[in-house]
């Protein structure tokens, strides 16, 4: 069989899934009558909704008698894992750039991650029907940035095919004219450039899974190239465990991709990718042999996380009311759960108290997986996400990042006041002629909670995009406190269009009438720098005295709405985010008024 394995790796939104619909629309893969929809490749709920990629995931495209294994990435650097997890199951890559934006932080990410793993490049410039394309800048800038990454001889003679994924069309011209309505120059380049798996058919098997998959019918999945014999299905195999062990087990099903579908074999040879399911907690990177001749392969190794959050079983008043999985138990279950999957993910507990420590890429790392945890039912309460600190040399270092800010020429001096306060070093900035490309080196601590700044610094016209550096020693600035207090309900019940009316005019309400809040619950935010205690289920005192104003209505504003990540950036130290499949709510650690005043009182005499 002739295989070709190769994975689409770009920054986040310049059109990787969109390409592999249309890969899979031209080739000779889909059956007659057969149509996909759009974004085919985000199966996940939260992916269509959101409109990004969050797991990696696998295809087939059949063309001129070659199988072409496809490896869908995600494009944000929060999900920098799963790309890292598969570079060892494929040859080469696909390259995708914008037109119009060029190389972009995560674009340096992935093809520095390529490049590592020694794969071939084929470079794609997407959007190219885009009136702003400029797509001789963006292959100058491309090959700079694979001179800067130190390229090989070989790697660095990558060839260039211009498309519009949106349309369906390629050309190897960057001129507009000659797109044509097919995906042929990409797939003709993928056949010439990419070379064969480079394995052995003869000997004994390995096969290392990479990603894991589930269903109903089987079980857990493992997903990943073999790399070397032959795998069949009801044959007795070794698994060699992370932690050294070995534990044998039948395969009871073996799947081939072609498509959108996963089709049962009997057996598959080395170089290409397949599903294997008969070990219900298989995990990635752990190596499948041959009974007998067990042979490691090394381990698949992913960067350390840069953030954590303290995840805790939720005691507030409304504990288990509306939560199917409310224990410590099920909730420490879930967590580790995770981390047998998302091999970038890292929890700890804490002490014997019911909490732990959840250690992610990214703020949207550790949020996706919360609102996954939301939507299957668990309850439960999080902190402020806080950058992780290491101790190298004796010396407290943070995480720095590299920070790329587009934003129009005129938004350009609020940006970098904004970045100032933040603590960002400004590294380069290049003035076009409407847009400023603004580069910093930053701590990782600037950059939480710095969403809703950088939106109302740029009007919303400004794009904020960041990668890992390293570790450096840790700098005296306090950044990413939120500056106004907040208001905190005094009492439990249910709240009331008088008692909301009697405090609008001491900030902005999070609530509406006869919403169901507790004491200590945030209902708002205060106009002023500190916290204010207010009774929002206060109703109007009753008399026998008719009022001249009785009947007037009452108008309220309308509250702000709060999502997910805006109560992760929104909350300070004290406070706590309470996670529950109906309800998002902000509360203080401290929720008796009376015991929050003392402790306040004593904070601020230290």
């Amino acid at each position: 069989m002739n295989i070709r394995n190769v994975a689409i790796i770009a920054h986040v939104d310049h059109g990787k899934t969109t390409l592999v619909d249309q890969l899979l629309k031209k080739s000779e893969t889909l059956q007659a009558r057969e149509n996909i929809e759009e974004r085919a490749m985000d199966s996940n709920d939260l992916e269509r909704e959101r409109g990004i990629t969050i797991l990696a995931k696998n295809t087939a495209l059949k063309y001129k008698g070659y199988k072409i294994n496809v490896l869908d990435t995600p494009g944000h650097a929060d999900f920098s894992g799963e790309v890292e997890r598969i570079m060892k199951m494929v040859d080469g890559v696909l390259l995708v750039v914008d037109a119009y934006e060029g190389v972009m932080p995560q674009t340096r990410f992935v093809l520095k991650e390529a490049l590592a793993n020694n794969l071939i490049p084929i470079v794609v410039v997407n959007k190219i029907d885009k009136d702003s394309a400029r797509p001789k800048e963006v292959v100058d800038e491309i090959l700079e940035l694979f001179i800067e990454l130190g390229a090989s001889d070989e790697q660095i003679e990558f060839p260039v095919v211009y498309c519009s994924a949106t349309h369906g069309t390629s050309s190897l011209d960057p001129d507009i004219t000659t797109q044509k309505e097919t995906m042929n120059p990409i797939l003709d380049l993928i056949i010439e450039h990419i070379p064969a798996p480079n394995v052995s058919k003869e000997g004994y098997l390995q096969f290392q899974g990479a990603l894991l998959d589930y269903n109903d019918y089987v079980g857990r999945m493992a997903i990943g190239r073999i790399a070397r014999g032959i795998m069949k299905q009801n044959e007795m195999v070794s698994c060699m465990r992370r932690d050294g062990s070995i534990v044998q087990f039948r395969i009871q099903k073996l799947y081939s991709f072609l498509g959108l579908h996963r089709n049962e074999v009997t057996e598959a040879e080395a170089g290409d990718i397949v599903a294997v399911a008969g070990l219900p907690d298989i995990f990635v990177g752990e190596t499948i042999c041959n009974i007998g001749h067990e042979e490691a392969l090394p381990p698949i190794k992913v960067s350390e996380p840069t953030v954590e959050m303290y995840f805790s079983t939720n005691n507030s008043p409304f504990s288990g009311k509306e939560g199917k999985f409310v224990t410590s138990t099920k909730l420490e279950d879930r967590l580790y759960r995770e981390t047998q999957r998302d091999v970038s993910l890292r929890v700890r507990k804490i002490g014997t108290h019911d909490e732990w420590v959840v250690c992610g890429r990214g703020e949207l790392h550790l949020s996706i997986l919360i609102e996954n945890m939301r939507r299957e039912g668990f309850e439960f309460q999080v902190s402020k996400p806080k950058p992780i600190l290491k101790e190298i040399d004796g010396v407290t270092c943070e995480p720095y990042e590299y920070v790329q800010i587009d934003v129009p020429n005129e938004y350009s001096g609020p940006v970098i006041e904004l970045m100032g306060r933040r603590g960002g070093n400004l590294e380069t900035m290049e003035n076009g002629e409407t847009q400023a490309r603004i580069i910093y080196n930053m701590p990782s601590r600037g950059l939480i909670s710095i969403s809703t700044d950088f939106m109302t610094s740029t009007k919303g016209y400004g794009t904020l995009s960041h990668i890992f550096l390293d570790y450096r020693p840790m700098e005296s600035i306090n950044v990413g406190e939120r500056k106004l207090g907040v208001l905190v309900a005094t009492n439990t019940g249910k709240t009331t269009a008088y008692g909301i009316g009697q405090i609008e005019d001491r900030g902005v309400l999070f609530v509406e009438p006869n919403t169901d809040v507790y004491e200590g619950e945030i209902v708002g935010e205060c106009n002023k720098d500190e916290d204010l205690a207010v009774n929002v289920i206060k109703a109007k005192q009753m008399t026998n005295q008719r009022s001249a104003t009785k009947d007037t209505t009452v108008v309220l504003k309308r509250p702000r709405q709060m999502s997910l990540e805006a109560c992760l950036e929104y909350i300070n130290e004290d406070e706590l985010v309470e996670i529950t499949p109906r309800n998002i709510r902000l509360r203080k650690k401290i929720l008796n008024t009376e015991e929050r005043k003392k402790y306040d009182s004593k904070k601020k005499a230290k």
